[in-house]
């Protein structure tokens, strides 16, 4: 008889009089809570990191091109055209940014204003987030502006006033005493806010976005760029085009994935995820003790079976593999109900939104996103954890022999 099959009886056994058929139990319930809430934490951290990810998309693009020194940079125009021209490359947008100095009547704040050509908004998705107005930057007597939320209430200004105004200062770089002359210490520039929009604080609080050449003339920088912002076409090989494109630019360029333009984030997302599968797999290991016990003291239950199956011709292999295998179908049957239970959860919450979240957020309750790496990688956990939880027991199993004999003849 394989060794399969009597693991599955005794799996299927009924209860004896000791303790090892409840330790089983609870053994498997322990795999199972472990696994469950393995499948849980990553599906969360999944949904976060991919809510974060999409809400980055506004003000991120696939591939960023800046300059390793200094604010801004000039391209000739045969340069520009050459990067559109690579291969996997949608769409170039030009970028120029810094901080301002922003006044109306009632208020002054320093901003961020980012002037962008019209392709700007083909590169970010940005328009999913505004909340009132639109993305027209029109540039004429009086430019509108798309600002954050935050900036917009601080301001006091609404796209439906037309009379909402918002002066924007810049320090002039060709004025040589400000002192002396200090009507001309600033570039001014007014304009009208046409749209609002509604990230994330970091965004809403910071950015003021504007037709680019008319930043330029505001920094007195013609025909120069702080970056140059790339949308690629969806399958395109991104490591590729960003060898190519140090290779065009030279070393004074820094070419950053989206990844890469906010690391810092993404890798703490990424070392919590990691660092709460070691905290649970630590559970785990705690859950495998209880199983050892359980096992051992299955083995001393089956002794007067070890006995029998040794009289017909069983060796120390087959039976080191029945207890072996009982111990794997502990863990598949435990991990595998906590996998079920958490997959049906997480469905759950992804429709129903059982879980709430408390404060102002964009969302209302937790996010979750399940990926098939991650049931993957519970299911070899679990596995190898049950597995090197029966190894004692079941080399203990195959040093039974002459025990087990003598116990079964008294």
């Amino acid at each position: 008889m394989p060794a399969s099959l009597i693991a599955i009886r005794y799996l299927r056994g009924k209860r004896g009089r000791n303790a090892a058929p409840l330790l089983s139990r609870i053994s498997m319930t322990a795999l199972a809570v472990g696994s469950c809430a393995m499948i849980l934490l990553f599906s969360v951290f999944n949904g976060f990191e991919h809510l974060i990810g999409n809400l980055y998309t506004a003000f991120y693009s696939d591939v960023r091109v800046r300059p390793e020194r200094g604010k801004f940079f000039e391209l000739p125009t045969d340069k520009l055209l050459r990067i559109q021209a690579i291969p996997g490359i949608n769409t170039v947008a030009p970028i120029l940014e810094d901080n301002v100095l922003v006044n109306t009547d009632d208020e002054q704040i320093a901003v961020t204003l980012r002037g962008v050509p019209n392709a700007y908004f083909k590169v970010n998705d940005l328009r999913p987030y505004i909340i009132a107005g639109d993305d027209t930057l029109s540039s004429g007597a009086v430019p509108g502006a798309l600002l954050g939320v935050h900036i917009a209430a601080r301001l006091g200004l609404t796209v439906d006033n037309n009379f909402s105004r918002l002066m924007v200062y810049y320090p002039n770089a060709e004025v040589d005493n400000p002192v002396l002359n200090p009507m001309a210490a600033f570039n001014s520039l007014e304009m009208h806010p046409q749209g609002v929009f509604k990230v994330q604080e970091d965004f809403d609080a910071r950015y003021v976005l504007a037709p680019l050449h008319l930043v330029q003339q505001l920094f007195n920088e013609p025909n120069k760029f702080s970056s140059l912002e790339m949308r690629l076409n969806p399958g395109a090989n991104k490591k590729e085009i960003q060898r190519e494109l140090r290779s065009l630019l030279g070393g004074d360029f820094l070419i950053e994935s989206r990844f890469e333009q906010n690391k810092t984030l993404n890798g703490v997302m990424r070392s919590e995820k990691w660092a709460t599968y070691v905290i649970l797999l630590f559970i785990l290991l705690i859950a495998s003790v209880n199983m050892i016990g359980a096992m051992s003291l299955l083995v001393l239950e089956k002794r007067k079976d070890i006995a029998v199956l040794r009289a017909m011709g069983a060796g120390n292999k087959l039976i080191r593999r029945i207890f072996l295998t009982e111990g794997l179908l502990w863990a598949i049957v435990g991990g595998g109900i906590g996998l079920l239970l958490g997959f049906f959860l997480c469905l759950g919450q992804q429709h129903f939104g059982w879980v709430k979240l408390s404060g102002d957020f964009i969302i209302e309750s937790y996010p979750v996103r399940m990926q098939w790496s991650d049931f993957v990688l519970v299911a070899l956990t679990v596995f190898i954890v049950g597995l090197l939880a029966a190894l004692y027991p079941a080399l203990k199993a195959g040093k039974q022999k002459d025990f087990a004999v003598e116990d079964w003849r008294r």
